[in-house]
């Protein structure tokens, strides 16, 4: 185990506060980039630093489980274990593949740049309601109202449900920041995931009632996964890994990539001049801020990673915050550069894992950016951002912002 000193552990969701710990994680790149990391009332992990080790990480799922114990931290109770393991985020192969296979063809690059109309549709909606209130909390007021809005759309759920299943997706990702839990201050309590397997639960027993309609509610409820329908309950998992995701990651990104944009003006206007480089931008958003900090896994079995034995049953978890600034792959990693190009961030996995829903987030980004760019000619800070208490979520929850037409 690592001697190298931490004066707090990067466990902790009070040390991301501020802002991530860049710095810290940069010494520990170079000094320890297998970092052990005790926990308070439970088992320590190791904590996996470099890019190419979080790859390396991300490609032996025979070796790294991401279906033993979960992909958070804290060791969950055995129920909340059970519903996790519904998820693909979640599933090892081969269960993993029968899940996706089915879905992959609906999340094809083909398939949703047919839904860029109607993302643009909802965008111009959502700023032309800004414009009247003009001072706006961005995070809220804006950039939720657009996830909710084409996830809901996609799954055909009812639109007066949005609102509360976007606050369950927040309690999801964020439930150790007592403003969005007060309930509680860690992962363990579950309150957001148990209330949308409920809610999942009971729109997988209404649509099986009702005549099928062109969405993806009936293309889970009537696929065939690993050779056989879901369950309910295994409709209720899958449905909050791809509300949150639909929901609250893609927030995060937005709100994040703003702030980004304000905290540097020359390339806010370089956007406005070109907006041909929003493609790219938006890809350096995802690796600057990105949404989630790490995803764990569980050893299998007895390893070695960079030297550092690693014993079946530990812990381990990719820090994706740390990996995507790593010097060894990208030039000046703390410089924000919308031209950066090759940018092989790691903000949406790799591997069995890779997002399955990049295609949609990449639009989603692009077509929020042009619009609100083309709206507002002027965006400007009118108070201080207030990010997220977490060691999980990587996101703004208050971002104060004039919009002026």
């Amino acid at each position: 185990m690592s001697t190298t000193a931490v004066p707090t552990g990067i466990y902790e969701p009070d040390i991301y506060i501020d802002e991530p710990p860049h710095a810290l994680f940069e010494r520990l790149r170079r000094e320890q980039p297998v970092f052990w990391q005790d926990m308070p009332h439970e088992p320590g992990y190791w904590a996996v630093l470099k890019h190419a080790d979080v790859v390396h990480v991300a490609k032996h799922s025979e070796i790294f489980s991401a279906n033993e114990a979960g992909v958070v931290l804290e060791n969950l109770g055995p129920e909340q274990l059970e519903g996790m393991r519904n998820m693909l985020l979640a599933m090892d192969p081969p269960r993993h593949t029968g899940f996706r296979r089915p879905l992959a063809p609906s999340f094809k690059v083909r398939v949703i740049g047919q839904m860029e109309d109607r993302i643009r549709t909802i965008c111009r909606e959502i700023f032309a309601r800004a414009a009247e209130m003009g001072d706006v909390e961005f995070v809220h007021d804006v950039t939720s109202s657009l996830p909710s809005q084409v996830i809901g759309e996609l799954m055909g759920l009812p639109r007066e449900d949005w609102a509360a299943i976007h606050r369950m997706a927040e309690m999801n990702t964020s439930s150790q920041d007592a403003d969005i839990n007060p309930e509680g201050d860690n992962y363990t309590s579950g309150d957001g995931s148990m209330q949308m397997v409920m809610y999942g639960m009971a729109w997988a027993a209404r649509r099986r009632s009702e005549p099928p309609r062109e969405d993806l509610s009936t293309l889970l409820l009537d696929g065939e996964f690993n050779g056989r329908q879901m369950t309910d309950l295994e409709f209720g998992s899958f449905f909050v890994q791809l509300v949150t995701a639909g929901n609250d990651t893609t927030k995060t990104m937005l709100a994040g990539g703003l702030l980004a944009l304000l905290q540097h003006p020359e390339q806010m206007a370089e956007l406005r001049a070109d907006r041909s480089l929003i493609d790219g931008a938006v890809e350096e958003i995802l690796r600057w801020a990105n949404p989630l900090h790490y995803f764990r896994r569980t050893a299998l079995v007895d390893t070695v990673l960079r030297g550092v034995p690693i014993a079946a049953g530990d812990k381990v978890a990719m820090y994706y915050t740390s990996a995507n600034r790593d010097e060894e792959v990208f030039a000046d990693p703390h410089r924000f550069d919308i031209r950066r190009s090759p940018n092989p961030h790691l903000s949406f996995g790799i591997a069995t894992h890779f997002c399955l829903g990049v295609h949609l987030a990449r639009l989603e980004g692009r077509v929020f950016f042009e619009e609100l760019l083309a709206a507002f000619p002027t965006v400007e800070l009118i108070g201080d951002p207030k990010r997220v208490r977490s060691n999980l979520n990587n996101a703004l929850k208050v971002l104060p912002v004039r919009l002026s037409r």
